[in-house]
């Protein structure tokens, strides 16, 4: 399948959507005041260690302070390797520390970026291991003669006496030797460039940052089926060809400045496909739909029949839409860029055949994937249960924030919820106070509510307190926004 990459730049922000037979498969949006860190390489400073966890806080300089587990220590990956048992990681490291790290994943939520000592460096065909000598290879490269071909190549190419070693990524397939000797002489030339700053940087400094966003396009998006890369900023098409003419020549004749009068992004309804990944319900080209939610600990996606009653009969139409979402679920995990825990519950299918007809072809959808999934299958109750590697915030995390009127729980009081609530609060402060009046500040619906339904009982409680109630809306008031003042 052939893609096109499209680059939308602007001052403030870069966006890339990756579009394939007319339709987005995948959005990247990096802010110039809002960059990822994964893939960058710092010296940090070990500020607590926490025995009980197995788990110790780094400082390198960010707004929370990171988090590294025992099992991202470089000795220990040593150790699982050869069988011997793990080390405590108070045995490993101590509070004050200087630590060279590497962001494995962003910062998400509340929680600080998670680390990593066991360095890599990504170039364009291998990734660099400079404390791991092995030679590992993609699984994505199914030919196991190709494989062991480009693991002996690499090998091969190797300077005697490295101490690091290299893992052969996807874009390494055909290949010549001097493509890959040129990818390991830039890769050895950074991690020099990086062990010089470490003996001059203090606790804590940034040691390496990972490419712009237009450069990780070329690096790790880009590959032979892709058509044409798009950009609409002259600045940007010229240094992107100065990065190809040195790393991806391959790809220079396929950058193209665009200079339409139409917005680059509205050639392909990208901003209405954002604005569709935003939102909760997913509508099926049969009439079913999918509901998608997003929690700290996992995501649900549930599928329903919706509309649709094509089917030769009822198991037919709950198969044909569970195929069809098979294969939506799979672009909208890309397109929102969820990861973690993915339950999936399609419609319920008594057929053994036409479950695993389904789990094959959600299979087929995932591989075009990226970034790593793992699928187990149906579980007793008839839910898939898969995973997807996050190291990046979810699109929704990027361009969202929590409504600041139902603070993300997705509901708000009703108005008459919230006006026995008022009577209840005007009560407690009748108890302690004695002034002349009470007055409540609150929206229009609320207002409504207390002067027509609940009049009555507003009624009976100024009468039992003794005190004259009035009301006064605020039009900047949300629904569950309102105060009680004592005049």
């Amino acid at each position: 399948m052939t893609e096109d990459i499209l680059i939308n730049v602007t001052p403030f922000e870069t966006r890339v959507a990756i579009v394939a037979q007319g339709v987005v498969q995948e959005l990247h949006v990096e802010r110039s005041i809002q960059k990822g860190y994964v893939g960058n390489i710092y010296q940090g400073k070990v500020v607590r260690v926490l025995p009980g966890m197995q788990s110790a806080f780094i400082d390198i300089g960010l707004e929370r302070a990171a988090f590294i587990h025992v099992a991202d220590l470089r000795q220990n990956r040593s150790e699982r390797t050869s069988g011997s048992p793990t080390t405590p990681i108070e045995k490993l490291i101590f509070e004050g520390q200087p630590l060279m790290v590497q962001v494995i994943k962003d910062p998400l939520g509340t929680k600080g970026a998670r680390l990593s000592t066991q360095i890599s460096i990504a170039g364009r065909m291998l990734v660099y291991l400079p404390y791991d000598p092995h030679i590992g290879v993609s699984q994505k490269i199914d030919s196991e003669d190709e494989r062991l071909s480009l693991k002996q190549r690499v090998q091969a190419l190797m300077t005697e006496g490295e101490n690091g070693g290299f893992i052969v990524r996807t874009q390494a397939e055909g290949a010549s030797d001097e493509d890959l000797q040129a990818d390991q002489t830039y890769l050895r030339t950074l991690w020099t460039q990086i062990q010089a700053r470490l003996k001059t940087q203090p606790a804590p400094s940034l040691l390496y940052s990972d490419l712009t966003l237009p450069q990780r396009v070329l690096r790790d998006m880009a590959h032979p089926g892709t058509n044409s890369i798009v950009v609409d900023s002259r600045i940007t098409v010229s240094d992107m060809e100065k990065w190809a003419a040195t790393y991806t020549p391959a790809l220079l004749d396929r950058i193209r400045h665009y200079s339409g009068e139409r917005p680059l992004f509205d050639t392909a309804q990208v901003d209405d496909e954002i604005a569709r990944a935003l939102s909760r319900r997913v509508d099926l080209k049969s009439g079913g739909y999918l509901i998608i939610d997003q929690t700290e600990a996992l995501t649900t996606v549930d599928v329903n029949t919706g509309g649709f009653v094509g089917g030769r009969n009822f198991d037919d139409t709950i198969f044909k839409t569970n195929l069809e979402a098979a294969i939506a679920i799979a672009r909208q995990l890309r397109l929102r860029n969820l990861g973690g825990i993915i339950v999936l519950d399609f419609i319920d299918m008594d057929n053994e055949e036409h479950r695993q007809a389904v789990l094959a072809e959600l299979t087929k959808a995932l591989s075009k994937d990226r970034t790593r999934t793992t699928i187990s299958g149906f579980s007793q109750l008839g839910l898939v249960e898969m995973t997807r590697k996050r190291t990046r915030d979810s699109l929704a995390h990027q361009l969202c924030e929590p409504c600041p009127t139902c603070q993300s729980r997705g509901n708000v009081k009703t108005a008459r919820t919230l006006c026995y609530e008022i009577l209840r609060e005007i009560l407690r402060e009748a108890r302690q106070f004695n002034p002349k009046e009470f007055r409540i500040l609150a929206s229009q619906p609320i207002v409504d509510l207390f002067l027509e339904e609940e009049s009555a009982h507003l009624a009976m409680l100024g009468d039992f307190i003794g005190k004259r109630i009035s009301l006064e809306v605020e039009k900047h008031y949300m629904q569950e926004q309102y105060d009680i003042v004592l005049l």
